[in-house]
């Protein structure tokens, strides 16, 4: 019997903050902050049987094993199989993949390996499965791919099936390959190397639509709204409702029609945060506003693909000139660039800015 398959989960939604400011001068600059955190997507794979593994000498990267080779003295041939839906070939991926293990099982893995690449094979020992979801491992979430853990030959009935997730980059694919080889292998996740058998991994999908491009970058056009403390909160609140009643009503045809907004007292969930700082974080010690832009970069392209957060920030202006300083950032927070945005908030002197632009 096959013990536990090993999972590897996913994790590809990387944090990215976009942030901007906006100066009573009028100034725009822009700052990338670059993404150095990883949000988790997924659980964490089933638990092994460590009675199963090879003993060997434990590095800093991770378990060496030593052990013999449970799939025989031949060659082993890979076959690949796609789903009906998939429009890529993966042949060289997997060629990659299978190279790295020539190159390292019997340094890692406690003996050497030869593959046979044959896509289409009738008699494969190993068949690798591209599928739209991974679903060989029924009890975790999100998988990247799956393998049976085989440590000796009794656990082998050919052929052996993988199980990968196809919406990955080609660079990711690759890497999820030599994972999921390992563990054929008899490699698990507290094995050597680590760089590959760990069993999390930042990993990229393949190339989408920027947010930017999209006609709408949230994941729905109905928006929470948090207004912070702020000492006229009545006028300033009523400021900030034109600009989102402005934006409801389509914004002269800059977002979609269906857009709407709640206001909510809840800021951990909020989508929109307006705030009135005593400083603006994105220039201390001036006066004008800041735009904040938050979301997910699945593709690694260092752009955003899908909005979550747009924090605002109003400090140092009339309290009649806060809506217009709201939905000149509401705009940047639907994806629009300066050309893009409605024609209130397009070279506006600081009078149209404290007049009923909304009107």
């Amino acid at each position: 019997m096959i013990p536990p398959q090993p999972v590897y989960t996913i994790m590809t939604r990387r944090a990215l903050l976009l942030v901007l400011c906006l100066v009573l001068s009028g100034c725009a600059s822009i700052q990338f902050d670059m993404p150095t955190e990883v949000e988790q997507v997924g659980t964490t794979g089933p638990t092994l049987d460590e009675s199963t593994q090879g003993t060997g000498q434990t590095a800093s990267e991770g378990a060496i094993a030593d052990r013999s080779n449970p799939w025989g003295e031949s060659v082993v041939t890979v076959a690949i199989n796609t789903s009906a839906n998939s429009d890529r070939e993966y042949r060289e991926e997997v060629r990659q993949a299978l190279d790295y293990w020539e190159e390292n099982s019997e340094r890692y893995a406690g003996y050497a390996i030869q593959y046979e690449l044959v896509p289409d094979a009738e008699s494969p020992d190993l068949v690798v499965n591209f599928v739209e979801n991974v679903e060989s491992c029924p009890r975790v979430e999100h998988a990247a791919g799956c393998a049976p853990y085989i440590t000796n030959s009794n656990q082998i009935s050919r052929p052996m099936h993988i199980e990968v997730d196809d919406s990955f980059s080609s660079d990711s694919t690759v890497h999820i390959l030599k994972h999921e080889f390992g563990h054929t292998l008899g490699l698990n996740h507290s094995s050597a190397p680590q760089s590959v058998m760990s069993s999390q991994s930042a990993l990229a999908s393949r190339p989408m639509t920027d947010a930017t491009d999209r006609e709408l970058p949230w994941t729905d056009a109905e928006l929470t709204v948090y207004l912070g403390q702020t000492s006229d909160r009545k006028a300033v609140r009523g400021q900030v409702q034109h600009a989102l009643d402005y934006y409801a009503d389509g914004a002269e045809g800059t977002v979609p029609s269906n857009v709407s907004f709640t206001v909510t007292d809840n800021r951990a969930n909020a989508d929109i945060i307006v705030q009135s700082p005593d400083e603006l974080p994105c220039n201390p010690g001036s006066s004008g506003s800041c735009g904040g832009i938050r979301g997910a970069d699945p593709d690694q392209d260092v752009a955003l693909e899908e909005y979550d957060r747009l924090t605002i920030s109003v400090s140092g202006v009339d309290t009649d000139a806060v809506g217009w300083y709201v939905g000149y950032w509401l705009g940047h927070g639907f994806g629009l660039d300066e050309s893009e945005l409605a024609p209130p908030f397009r070279d506006a002197s600081a009078r149209e800015r404290q007049s009923e632009w909304w009107t």
